[in-house]
């Protein structure tokens, strides 16, 4: 009974299953938090540059069976690949210093290491905004992911705050602190209290799970280990709570410490991503050239034309032809001479066709067709 169950459970509201549309979604830009895909999917050449690309960008890439595919999208036909969408759309680590770097005041970051339950990570970015913190820095494995339970528990947080994602927590970590960060991490074993800590400059405050904390190697990655007292008979405090209180009382000691009364707070100053320096190059650097080779081909010059149009398929941002630059880097000068070929005979053969097509040829076969009808 429990495969039939199993089979019979609707997928969930953020999945997308199918070639088609996995294609559709992973060339649009959409951001994407999961991929499922079997070894099929890897070899095929429309995949298999998309796939990398996502894997670079911070998305889980798993590699699965057909069964287990069919477990996710409950019985669906899946044709071998299925994606989990983002609530929100990720940015890379080394983005996210550079626009902390320009905000004028010391930067808040947040990390988390081995939150699996996205409502304490819906509560943790709901926090770190309603806070001031600049910035969440969330591994791919052992991680919950910006799913839509998560954008649910943050009540809109998740479209303000900035989130990172990262392969490996522990050298993240180390190339904060080569940005000029502390990584102060929460534990119940830390030698000093939250409210001895020294919190100036720019942090980054590491979250460990409820169950186990920190990983020993993330202990190890931290400059210090900070710990909450606690009075009560209850060992540990939540994962989202825990951090709460760090993070309120970083914004206690900084833009907290002049408001009183009623006054209002002053507003947030968020990093500014450049991201606008990607897409701009890529128009004028493909249409031109396309000029040049059509205003090349009725000259007498054939390696000349090969010369332009091999240097014009590199420039483009499709992944697909730039794959088959890579697969065949021979067919693109065989398609061209083919092209080129049919445009020479129209030059020189053209009065050939004009003979073919004369009207001299009917005529005659008019002339017998009437004597025919004439002999009876």
């Amino acid at each position: 009974m429990q495969p039939e169950a199993e089979a019979s459970t609707p997928p969930a509201d953020d999945l997308i299953w199918g070639r088609h549309a996995s294609q559709a979604a992973l060339e649009s830009g959409r951001p994407i938090h999961r991929i499922w895909c079997t070894p099929e999917m890897r070899s095929a050449p429309k995949f298999l540059q998309l796939l990398r690309e996502a894997k670079t960008s911070g998305v889980l890439v798993e590699e699965v069976t057909w069964a287990r595919l069919a477990q996710v999208t409950g019985g669906s036909v899946h044709q071998g690949i299925a994606l989990q969408t983002a609530a929100a759309d990720t940015l890379d680590l080394s983005a996210l210093i550079e626009g902390c770097s320009e905000l004028g005041e010391p930067p808040l970051l947040l990390a988390l290491d081995g939150i699996t339950d996205p409502h304490n990570l819906g509560a943790v970015v709901r926090s770190a905004e309603a806070m001031g913190a600049h910035g969440l820095v969330l591994p791919q494995r052992r991680s919950a992911g910006l799913t839509g339970s998560a954008a649910k528990v943050a009540a809109g947080a998740m479209e303000h705050l900035p989130v990172a994602r990262v392969v490996n927590l522990n050298r993240s970590l180390e190339k904060l602190k080569d940005s000029g960060y502390r990584v102060i991490g929460l534990a119940a074993e830390g030698d000093v209290t939250l409210m001895d800590v020294d919190l100036e400059g720019p942090l980054v405050l590491v979250t460990g799970s409820e169950d186990q904390g920190l990983s020993l190697l993330t202990r190890r990655h931290c400059d210090q280990l900070v710990r909450i007292p606690l009075r009560g008979i209850t060992p540990s405090l939540n994962a989202s709570v825990a951090t709460a209180l760090c993070v309120y009382e970083v914004a206690r000691r900084n833009w907290m410490k002049d408001i009183h009364g009623q006054a209002p707070s002053p507003p947030i100053v968020r990093p500014q991503m450049k991201t606008q320096e990607v897409s701009p190059p890529a128009p004028p650097l493909s249409e031109p050239p396309v000029g040049e080779t059509s205003n090349a081909d009725p000259s007498n010059t054939d390696p000349s034309n090969t010369e332009l149009s091999a240097s014009d398929h590199p420039s483009e941002d499709n992944a697909s032809l730039h794959q088959q630059l890579f697969d065949s880097p021979g067919s693109d000068k065989a398609d061209l001479m083919k092209t080129e070929s049919p445009q020479a005979d129209s030059s020189s053969p053209a009065p050939t066709i004009e003979l073919d097509l004369s009207g001299s040829k009917p005529e005659p076969d008019l002339q017998f067709d009437q004597s025919i009808k004439l002999s009876p």
